[in-house]
């Protein structure tokens, strides 16, 4: 081959190269241009718990994104943020939160999410919150008065706080269809009355003297209150898992136990079972630990992986639990 022969066939592989590299240049400007287009950039909506995180999904449908940033499985009380969560709470269109001081090491990203403009809502602040007592630093005599942050234990404030989270999606979230979102939450706010209706048949069988609830911690007083069971106590005195029980608590409890005839403790099954073993021993064996889903959702395909099916489930345990069927 001549050396005139060598030097076109160079210029030739290198013409291909640049063509080559010319095409590559090409998709990749398309196909950032495509990942740019508005039909992409759908309005971001930040939930804090899980459980609230399902609802607004339904509500939502394909009108915005929803991040959620407590996983599966979590405790809403000690759940914490990333560097990365904290900053999508200050990015994003509207933050739906539970409040009432249930996400105690996320408030305070909500607080800076809210003071950079972010639009916020607290969901349990606006479901008629009822309180509960709780032993303060003086025993029994400094008992306090505290906002019971579980709200979501009654299907029907879920209800009416599924249609105050459609108004605020419609007011603060641009772009999505105010009508879409109206129809979503109709049709799920009926889920949510079939679901009440379910629950007040499944609890008709439980006689009225076996109606006494006993939990790890306070937070079944909303399904109490609707649906007319009594709160006998709970192992940790509180509204959170953060506290410890006191030998003077378990005392208190074991004796309200034995004069309501009360042997089922219901537990949540995020949480170790080992404040109420406790009771095992406290009173001589005998005493029934029913798990149940209280403050998380669980995995997909674990049992309670939605709002509904968790109340279905719960629903179901509690019966069984309390009739010793």
């Amino acid at each position: 081959m001549s050396r005139t022969e060598a030097k076109q066939r160079a210029r030739v592989r290198i013409a291909r190269l640049r063509s080559l590299i010319a095409g590559l240049l090409a998709l990749v400007a398309a196909a950032t241009v495509t990942a740019c287009t508005p039909g992409d950039d759908q309005p971001g909506i930040v939930v804090t718990t899980n459980i609230l995180g399902d609802v607004t999904r339904e509500i939502v449908g394909d009108e915005a994104g929803v991040t959620v940033l407590m996983k599966p499985n979590a405790d809403p009380h000690s759940f914490g943020l990333s560097a990365v969560q904290a900053a999508e709470l200050e990015q994003a269109d509207l933050v739906v939160y539970n409040g009432l001081g249930l996400e105690e090491n996320v408030l305070r990203h909500v607080e800076a999410a809210r003071e950079s403009g972010v639009a916020t809502f607290a969901a349990g602040e606006a479901a008629d919150p009822l309180t509960f007592r709780t032993a303060g630093d003086g025993g029994p005599e400094g008992e306090e008065e505290q906002p019971d942050p579980h709200f979501w234990t009654d299907p029907d404030r879920v209800r009416k706080v599924t249609g105050l989270i459609a108004d605020q999606i419609i007011d603060h979230v641009d772009g999505v269809d105010a009508d879409s979102i109206r129809a979503n939450a109709d049709r799920y706010a009926k889920q949510l009355s079939d679901l009440t209706t379910w629950m007040e048949k499944s609890f008709g069988r439980v006689p009225a003297d076996r109606r006494a609830l006993v939990t790890n911690h306070h937070v079944f007083g909303y399904l109490a209150d609707r649906f007319g069971f009594r709160v006998i106590g709970a192992v940790v005195p509180s509204g959170t898992t953060l506290a410890s029980p006191s030998s003077s608590d378990l005392r208190s409890l074991t004796e309200a136990m034995q004069r309501a005839g009360v042997r089922s403790v219901f537990a949540d099954s995020s949480q170790p079972r080992r404040l109420a073993e406790v009771l095992r021993t406290e009173m001589g064996g005998g005493v029934r630990v029913v798990e149940l889903y209280s403050e998380s959702l669980t995995a997909k395909g674990d049992g309670a992986d939605t709002y509904l099916r968790m109340m279905r489930a719960n629903t179901t345990a509690m019966a069984t639990g309390l009739t010793g069927d």
